[in-house]
C-alpha cells in the first residue's frame, strides 16, 4: 500500500463518516479558492495544518513525503506568470504583474491541496466507494473503481519484485542495462495485468457474480458537533480573512 493509504487506514477519524470529512476537507480547498489568496491562502494553509497535525494525528514526514508533490505542481503552474510572452518589451520579457499573480496562485493551489490531503490522509478509498452507491452513483461504475483501486495495489507490489528481481541479477548497473530492465519491467507489468484481470473474472464467475460487488462497509453515524465545528471553522476563517483584508486596505 501507498503510504497514504496506511495512514488513513491508521487514522484517529476512521472511524468518521466520510461525510464529515468530506465536507471539511473540501470546504477547506473551496474556502481557500475562493477567499482573496492573502491573507486567505496562508489562514486557511495554517488552519489545516493544525486540523492535520492536530486532531487528524498526522505526522509531519508524512504529510511533506505527500505534500511536496503537488507543491512542485504549485511551483511549476505559477512559474509561467512570472514572463510574457510577445509585446513591446520583447518576444519574452518580464511581466509587470508576474510576481505578485504567480504569488498569489501559489498561495491558493498550496492551500486547496492541503485541503484535498486532509481528506486523503484521513478517509480510505475503501470507505468512500462503497457509499457512492447509495448517493446515486451507478454500482457498475462504482465496481469498476473498487476493483481497479484494489489491483492497482497489486501491480505495484508485482513491480517491486520485478524490480528487485533486476537489480539483484545486475539489472541496474549500466545505462544499457537500465533502459533493458525498464523494457523488462513494462512487459512483465502488461502481462500480469491481464492474467490478473483474467483470473478476477473467472473467480467472481465462480462466485456467481451477479452484477454488483458486495463489500461490508463499517457502519458510521454522522456527528453533528463535528460538523458544527467544521462550519464554525470554514465561517471564522472566511471572516478573519475578509477583516484582515480591510485593515489591510
Amino acid at each position: 500500500m501507498l503510504p497514504i493509504d496506511v495512514a488513513a487506514h491508521s487514522s484517529r477519524w476512521r472511524h468518521r463518516h466520510p461525510l464529515e470529512k468530506a465536507l471539511l476537507g473540501v470546504g477547506l480547498t473551496v474556502t481557500a479558492v475562493c477567499l482573496p489568496p492573502w491573507p486567505g491562502g496562508p489562514l486557511v494553509a495554517a488552519a489545516t495544518l493544525a486540523v492535520l497535525l492536530g486532531p487528524a494525528g498526522v505526522s509531519g514526514r508524512q504529510l511533506w513525503r505527500a505534500f511536496r508533490i503537488p507543491l512542485g505542481f504549485c511551483f511549476t503552474g505559477a512559474l509561467p506568470l512570472l514572463v510574457s510572452v510577445g509585446g513591446p518589451a520583447g518576444f519574452l520579457a518580464l511581466a509587470p504583474d508576474g510576481p505578485r499573480d504567480a504569488a498569489q496562485l501559489l498561495l491558493r493551489t498550496s492551500a486547496a491541496s492541503l485541503g484535498v490531503l486532509l481528506f486523503a490522509f484521513t478517509t480510505p478509498v475503501s470507505d468512500v466507494l462503497p457509499r457512492l452507491v447509495r448517493a446515486g452513483v451507478p454500482a457498475p461504475v462504482v465496481d469498476v473503481a473498487l476493483v481497479m483501486y484494489r489491483i492497482g495495489f497489486l501491480l505495484l507490489d508485482s513491480m517491486a519484485q520485478v524490480r528487485r528481481a533486476q537489480a539483484a541479477r545486475l539489472g541496474q548497473t549500466g545505462r544499457a542495462a537500465v533502459w533493458r530492465s525498464l523494457a523488462g519491467l513494462a512487459a512483465t507489468s502488461f502481462v500480469r495485468a491481464f492474467d490478473r484481470a483474467a483470473r478476477l473474472q473467472s473467480g467472481l464467475a465462480g462466485r456467481g457474480y451477479d452484477g454488483a460487488l458486495r463489500v461490508l462497509v463499517p457502519e458510521a453515524t454522522l456527528s453533528w458537533r463535528f460538523l458544527t465545528c467544521s462550519a464554525t471553522l470554514l465561517a471564522g476563517l472566511v471572516i478573519l480573512t475578509l477583516v484582515l483584508k480591510e485593515l489591510y486596505l
